[in-house]
């Protein structure tokens, strides 16, 4: 973890007893650096120059012993002189070759550093992409080299029809400013109206470029391939690039640098795409946008979704948030005007209920387990309708949110459990390798042969992940024939366990479309986005979990992760009516009349995110109320809560700014308390106010770095703005 160090941005000379630049530097210029982990030093920093640097340059400057990369920044309006005497050091290079960053993208940065309260330098550094800072002139020069040039061909686009409720939305679209929150069920074409509105923007400009921006990885490479499909016809391959963490670093930086001169017409990503050099960006569009992957989590824990609304306004391009169950931010942002409220909200909402090719949502079925056998992990009815669709050749998916074979070893004769040493967490049992692994801070060990505390032999697996569903699925299906295929039913498995090898979630999802697979068992890394055109049943199997979590959002994620788990049933209309039997939604749950699935049995969002947000309303919670985390890393809990107590009390005795419109609540411990041998405590902030919520966290930053040096030992910081885990 990193420490939140943003001090006011002023000039702060480098002082080292190296000799002092040449008579030939007159220049002073600015420079954003990555400077050192829970560093007070302000930004950006000052160096020396023979000649004047635009900014936005990209520099090689000397920090402490090491050369690092820095972009060259926007002078302040008041800059710190320097103190008598002081020489500073010199820049060491200039990447040439590389236009200057534009001051649309400097200005992301610095409101992004400045709203998520950290670093200049630290979240610009993290924008680029990691090679700048480690090839030789000579190697980026061959890079520069052998990028293609801007694509200025004249953009014609397919005739694709679209439905009465697509056209609409592509109008609306063109017509209007935005933002919108293309709100339409799974199924209902959403990416299509993504792809006509990207041709649209291309074709009004020979220079426009699109960001179209997916929550997770494994989402990209069939995007990608539908978009390669429609556009690289038109404006070549290498108009469409990717940008994403799986990426090697010479992938990274050759995406960054076809985005960066205009040669990439069109940049598919994840949350950190967001900043992207884009110098002509036209159109932002924000898929899944409810996902709580576009949150960082670690660094700058900035939310790219909001970055993306902030970004398009201030370079004038138009942008989409599109979801099947759009956040409760977004839905409030969105609502219509009413006679209490004449002016509604800020963004545009676009429906798209009806599913493509006049097929319908799954039928969603409610098994109370209460009524069930004692013990079942499939309830006999579950099991008898997953029989009789792999019987007629139909595909199933099986949704268990836990990895893993079981979530925990335990000795029955002296309680002792597969605990992390390092975490206040358990080791979770993998059998396939024979190992418990700790998901949080990764340490791995083999499975004993018996129980390190009593020595019993009879140690057994309690609860149960994706690994043992797979498994026991398997030996309930093993008598069951696919027609008319006359062959046994093939099990298969997607987790983070099973993609872990380069291209095997590629591999694994095509052997999912090729029919390959009958049941395929996973996480919630395939419950959404993907368009399995064979599956007609999906299961959740233990999905109670999250109906009484301490988090707020926990039912609002419960819900879209159903409801897109139950999108991914029954996508083909044609193939579903030939099947003879509609797609279903299975759900097993011990409270069969929460009102989770009350709502989730009439696919009914809007009705879910009302009753949602009233309770919001009355308890004063986000969207109605704005947060802030800070959480603090030390050896003991007492130390860690002690950090942040003082810390508290030394904003109370400074009076700081906004304070009075700013609840301090008392600091806790974390859910997962321990990870790596490190104690996690953690302190909310709320406010009615996002204004003086960020005033005071800007005045608290100072004491925060004044608190530090008095608590012995480790001890680390971060404030987390806008969380959206508690």
């Amino acid at each position: 973890m990193q420490a939140s160090h943003t001090a006011p941005p002023i000039h702060v000379p480098v002082l080292s007893s190296s000799p002092p630049p040449p008579d030939d530097a007159p220049y002073l210029v600015p420079v954003a650096v990555s400077t050192p982990a829970h560093s007070s030093v302000g930004e950006p920093l000052s160096y020396a120059s023979s000649a004047p640097l635009a900014p936005g340059t990209l520099v090689r400057v000397p920090l402490g012993a090491r050369e690092v990369l820095g972009v060259v920044w926007d002078a302040p309006e008041q800059a710190a002189p320097l103190p008598p005497g002081v020489q500073p050091r010199a820049v060491a290079g200039v990447l040439e070759g590389i236009d200057p960053l534009a001051p649309a993208w400097r200005r992301l940065v610095a409101f992004a550093a400045r709203y998520y309260q950290r670093a200049v330098g630290e979240v610009a550094l993290a924008a680029l992409p990691p090679q700048l800072r480690d090839l030789a002139p000579q190697q980026l020069a061959r890079r520069l080299r052998r990028a293609p040039p801007p694509a200025h061909q004249p953009a014609a686009t397919e005739s694709i029809a679209l439905s009465a409720e697509q056209a609409s939305a592509v109008a609306e679209i063109h017509a209007q400013p935005g933002p919108f929150l293309l709100f339409g069920s799974t199924g209902s074409g959403k990416t299509e109206v993504y792809l006509q509105c990207v041709a649209q923007a291309l074709a009004a400009d020979p220079q426009a470029q699109a960001l179209v921006m997916v929550p997770e990885i494994n989402l990209t490479p069939q995007l990608e391939s539908r978009v390669r499909q429609r556009f690289a016809p038109l404006y070549g391959d290498a108009a469409v690039v990717a940008m994403h963490s799986g990426m090697t670093p010479a992938q990274r930086l050759k995406s960054w640098l076809a985005a960066h001169t205009g040669a990439a017409r069109i940049v598919l990503g994840t949350r950190m795409a967001v900043f992207a050099s884009l110098p002509r960006l036209a159109l932002i569009v924000v898929d899944e946008e409810h996902d709580p992957s576009y949150k960082q989590q670690e660094g700058a824990r900035y939310n790219a979704r909001d970055l993306a609304l902030w970004r398009a306004r201030e370079q004038g391009a138009r942008v989409i948030l599109g979801s099947a169950t759009p956040s409760l931010e977004s839905w409030h942002a969105s609502r219509p005007p009413s006679p209490g409220d004449p002016r509604g909200g800020r963004y545009q909402r676009l429906y798209m209920p009806s599913r493509i090719g006049a097929g319908q949502l799954p039928r969603v079925c409610i098994v109370d387990m209460g009524q069930q056998p004692r013990g079942a992990v499939f309830s006999p009815p579950l099991l008898a309708a997953i029989t009789e669709r792999v019987q007629r050749g139909e595909q199933c998916l099986v949704l268990l949110n836990r990895r893993g074979f079981a979530p925990v070893l335990h000795c029955h004769a002296c309680g002792w459990k597969s605990d992390c040493p390092h975490c206040s967490a358990h080791q979770v049992f993998h059998k396939i390798d024979r190992t418990l692994r700790c998901h949080h801070c990764g340490a791995a060990s083999r499975v004993p042969r018996a129980c390190p505390a009593c020595g019993n032999l009879d140690i057994a697996p309690i609860g149960r992940g994706t690994e043992q569903l797979e498994e026991q699925l398997a030996a309930l299906l093993r008598n069951v024939i696919v027609e008319p295929a006359g062959r046994a039913v093939r099990v298969g498995r997607i987790d983070a366990d099973t993609t872990r090898a380069k291209g095997a979630l590629e591999e694994q999802l095509a052997q999912v479309h090729a029919g390959e697979v009958d049941v395929l068992v996973g996480t919630q890394m395939i419950a959404k986005g993907h368009d399995f055109r064979r599956i007609t049943l999906v299961a959740a199997v233990q999905p109670d979990g999250a109906l009484f979590s301490s988090d707020f959002r926990a039912p609002e994620r419960l819900f879209a992760l159903l409801m897109q788990a139950a999108g991914r049933a029954g996508r083909d209309a044609h193939y579903v009516a030939a099947q003879g039997q509609g797609a279903e939604m299975w759900i097993q749950t011990w409270h069969p009349e929460h009102p989770v699935y009350a709502a989730l049995r009439r696919h009914d969002w809007p009705a879910f995110a009302a009753q949602q947000l009233a309770e919001r309303a009355d308890a004063g919670m986000p969207p109605f109320a704005y947060q802030a985390l800070v959480r603090a890393d030390a050896r003991t809990q007492e130390a860690a809560q002690g950090f942040l107590t003082a810390a508290a009390e030394a904003a109370r005795t400074a009076q700081l700014p906004g304070l009075e419109q700013v609840f301090l609540f008392p600091p806790v411990p974390l859910t997962i308390q321990r990870v790596a041998g490190v104690e996690r405590a953690q302190m909310l902030l709320e406010s009615p106010s996002r204004a003086a919520l960020q005033h005071f966290l800007a005045a608290w930053q100072a004491l925060l770095h004044a608190e530090r040096p008095r608590h012995k030992g480790l001890m680390r910081w971060l404030v987390d703005v806008d969380p959206q885990a508690i």
